[in-house]
């Protein structure tokens, strides 16, 4: 007998996006396989869904990842969605798989790690304590100080010509009420969001950010989460100063911290090299892929 596709019920319901779940079986009833369809739902994103499928390795080639997919693409018309993307390791099964499948290569990344019990603290102050003649830097832990999350929300729109090459991820759109509620999922996932940002000191606006998010017992990996200069800031080194801040906040804070995780896209010249110059080691390449609906 075929494999049995079940729908299952996520209760990962956030403002953002909302999960349908698949669930493979055998006649036995032995799980094969399963796929998570997301589904976003903030403006500049409704056209967008997400597909992550896993196969048990000793049931691939057997036609389960293309019953689920099949699923997971059918509801993906039913919810009106344009585009289908999904994320794979270079050379993996998954980007075999997706490309057999009619996906195609749209963006190229680079995960890198930066450990930080060999961290040269000293050669990072130093990058610190060069002046920006015009900005200096304020960070926070959790929630953005009211008086800032205006004009924070406001820089988000640094993100906005992030290298993405051909995905088509939208554009995001932020406010206040996007900026706090993001900073309180982190929040009651048990998790520490920690914030650097350049502040222009002609009038006291946000330039740019770098965020990062830590286990909440303050061990294992952190996680950077962005880090964008306003176009009309960029050229003055902001980047790497606020990401080597951020790297000497968690390492002050959190001792026991192990290392700090990023990823960038390969097109993203000027980030990579802010990542070579703080001592980032590249760990494994992904690619994306995009299936048009």
């Amino acid at each position: 007998m075929p494999p049995r596709v079940t729908p299952l019920t996520d209760p990962e319901i956030t403002s953002s996006s909302r999960r349908l779940a698949w669930l493979a079986s055998d006649a036995d009833g032995v799980p094969l396989g399963s796929a998570f369809l997301r589904l976003f739902a903030k403006a500049g994103q409704e056209h967008l869904a997400e597909i992550e499928i896993a196969v048990h390795p000793g049931e691939r080639r057997q036609g389960v990842g293309g019953l689920l997919l099949d699923a997971a693409v059918a509801a993906a018309r039913s919810e009106a969605r344009r585009t289908l993307v999904a994320q794979a390791g270079d050379g993996s099964p998954g980007d075999l798989f997706l490309a057999a499948r009619g996906f195609r290569r749209v963006l190229a990344l680079t995960y890198a790690r930066l450990p930080l019990p060999d961290l040269d603290l000293a050669r990072i102050t130093e990058i610190i304590q060069q002046p920006h003649p015009g900005y200096e830097l304020t960070h926070w832990d959790g929630t953005v100080p009211p008086g800032l999350a205006r004009t924070f929300a406001d820089s988000r729109r640094a993100m906005d010509d992030m290298p993405m090459e051909e995905t088509d991820y939208g554009t995001v759109v932020w406010d206040v009420e996007r900026v706090l509620s993001a900073a309180d999922v982190i929040a009651k996932r048990g998790e520490l969001l920690h914030t650097v940002a350049a502040v222009d000191r002609s009038d006291g606006s946000i330039a740019g950010f770098s965020e990062l998010v830590v286990p909440g017992d303050g061990r294992g990996d952190g996680q950077h989460y962005g880090t964008g200069v306003l176009p009309e800031h960029r050229g003055h080194g902001l980047g790497l100063w606020m990401k080597a801040e951020s790297i000497r906040h968690a390492r002050l804070l959190h001792p026991e911290l192990s290392g700090l995780l990023t990823d960038t896209a390969d097109s993203n010249a000027p980030m990579l090299r802010i990542n070579d110059a703080l001592g980032y080691l590249p760990t494994h390449k992904a690619v994306e892929y995009q299936l048009e609906l």
